[in-house]
C-alpha cells in the first residue's frame, strides 16, 4: 500500500471494472481509500475488486447504468448503506462514438448523451447531495482534450464532452460553498482496450495519433489515475473547477 492520504475516505468510481476506470480504482485504493466499484458488467467490477482486496484495499461493487437515473438513485442508496458516507466521486463511465455526422442516428446520438453526459449529472447531483449534508467532498468528472478542442467524425463525443467541461465548472462554483471540489481530467489519446478496438475496426490510426501527439507516444491508464489521484487529494484542496489536461501535448499543439 502507498502512503494512506485518503485513509478513512470512501470512493466511488464509475465505469470501474476496467481501463482509466480500474486504473483510478487501483490509485485510489493504494492511497487508503475504501472503493466502490461501480460498472454495468459485473464480472469485470468484481475482478477490480479482486484486484484491490489483493492489494489490502477495501473494496465493494455496484451494478447499475449511469444512463438510468433510477437506477443511479438506486445505486446511491445501497452505497449509502454499505459506506455511510460519500467522499469522493469518479465520473468515469463514457463511452466513443465515432461516426461521421450525416451517418449518425437517432439512437446513437442519444446513447452517446445519455452515457456521456446525463450520467455525469445524475451521479453528481446524487452524490452532491449527500456532500452538502455533510459539508465536504470531491467530484472529478472525466472530459476529453475533446471537450476542449474539436475533432470531426466524432459529434456526440465532443458535444457531450464539452458539455461535461462547463458542468464541471458550472458546479465547482455553485457548491464551493458547500464544502465541494469539482475538477475534471481531460485525456489525450489513452492506451487501453477500448482505444485498441477503435484501431482494430479502422476507426483510428494508432500510428498517426502517436507521430501527432508532440511527446511522441500515447498515454496510460495509470497516468490518468495519477492525475485523478492528486486532484482528490489533500494537496489540491485549493483547486476546484479546473479541467487538467493529461495528453501528451496536443492541445497545445496547434500547428499542423
Amino acid at each position: 500500500m502507498e502512503m494512506a492520504v485518503l485513509k478513512d475516505r470512501t470512493a466511488v468510481v464509475t465505469g470501474g471494472g476496467a481501463g482509466i476506470g480500474r486504473a483510478s480504482c487501483l490509485a485510489l485504493g493504494r492511497a487508503g481509500a475504501h472503493v466502490a466499484v461501480w460498472d454495468i458488467d459485473a464480472a469485470a467490477a468484481e475482478e477490480t475488486a479482486a484486484l484491490l482486496r489483493a492489494e489490502g484495499a477495501q473494496a465493494t461493487t455496484v451494478i447499475a447504468s449511469v444512463a438510468d437515473p433510477g437506477a443511479v438513485r438506486g445505486a446511491f442508496a445501497t452505497l449509502d448503506a454499505r459506506l455511510g458516507r460519500l467522499d469522493i466521486l469518479i465520473n468515469n463511465a463514457g463511452i466513443s462514438a465515432n461516426r461521421p455526422t450525416l451517418e449518425v442516428t437517432d439512437e446513437e446520438w442519444r446513447r452517446g448523451m445519455s452515457i456521456n453526459l446525463d450520467g455525469v449529472f445524475w451521479c453528481a447531483r446524487e452524490a452532491g447531495r449527500r456532500m452538502q449534508a455533510q459539508g465536504s467532498g470531491c467530484i472529478v468528472n472525466m472530459a476529453s482534450m475533446y471537450g476542449v478542442v474539436a475533432a470531426p467524425n466524432r459529434i456526440a463525443y465532443t458535444a457531450s464532452k464539452a458539455a461535461v467541461v462547463m458542468m464541471t465548472k458550472s458546479l465547482a462554483v455553485e457548491w464551493a460553498g458547500f464544502g465541494i471540489r469539482v475538477n475534471a481530467v481531460a485525456p489525450g489519446y489513452i492506451r487501453t482496450a477500448l482505444l485498441e478496438e477503435l484501431a482494430a475496426i479502422g476507426k483510428v490510426d494508432l500510428a498517426a495519433l502517436t507521430r501527432r501527439t508532440p511527446q511522441g507516444r500515447l498515454g496510460t491508464a495509470e497516468e490518468i489515475a495519477d492525475a485523478v489521484l492528486y486532484l482528490c487529494e489533500p494537496r489540491s484542496a485549493f483547486i476546484t473547477g479546473h479541467v487538467l489536461g493529461v495528453d501528451g501535448g496536443w492541445t497545445a499543439y496547434g500547428y499542423v
